[in-house]
């Protein structure tokens, strides 16, 4: 995982979206809010849907917010992933390394196939913008549980 400048994000992001032909506008109460489900999260979470797949693009992104304690499980994405913190703080792990504090103006990449979850701390909620592609019809690949040893540990 990397934490790169939010120019950077915007700038690729630019570039991508650059070959549209025309512009798609989504308003905002048409697109969904969830719970995010208990199957792929630990406490209370919510999922705003900000852009999905249209005619010109492969992706999709949405605004998440944890609650303290709240955190994905273990997943990986098949083309990777952007978090841009947009509030509070949090927690980003690898697989095997160690968590990383975030806070809001940061920006991770997490390459494709890489194990990892995010979520807040045990005292913060954090805010965060998820941006990742869809491959084959997919865009996470969902693993097992962060346990509360593991979300805890130093």
């Amino acid at each position: 995982m990397k934490t790169l400048p939010l120019s950077s994000v915007l700038c690729a992001l630019s570039i991508t979206s650059a070959s549209a032909q025309d512009m798609i506008h989504s308003q905002a109460p048409q697109l969904p809010t969830i719970i995010g489900p208990e199957a792929n999260f630990t406490g209370a979470v919510i999922v705003s849907e900000l852009f999905g797949l249209n005619d010109g693009s492969d992706t999709t992104a949405g605004k998440v917010t944890f609650q303290p304690n709240a955190r994905s499980n273990w997943h990986s994405h098949p083309a990777g992933q952007y978090l841009v913190v947009a509030d509070g703080t949090g927690w980003v792990q690898q697989k095997g390394a160690e968590k990383i504090l975030m806070r809001a103006g940061d920006v991770i990449w997490t390459p494709p196939g890489v194990m990892h979850w995010h979520g807040a701390t045990d005292t913060t909620y954090v805010t965060h913008f998820a941006i990742q592609d869809i491959v084959d019809g997919s865009g996470v690949v969902w693993g097992d549980r962060v346990t509360d040893a593991d979300y805890l540990s130093e």
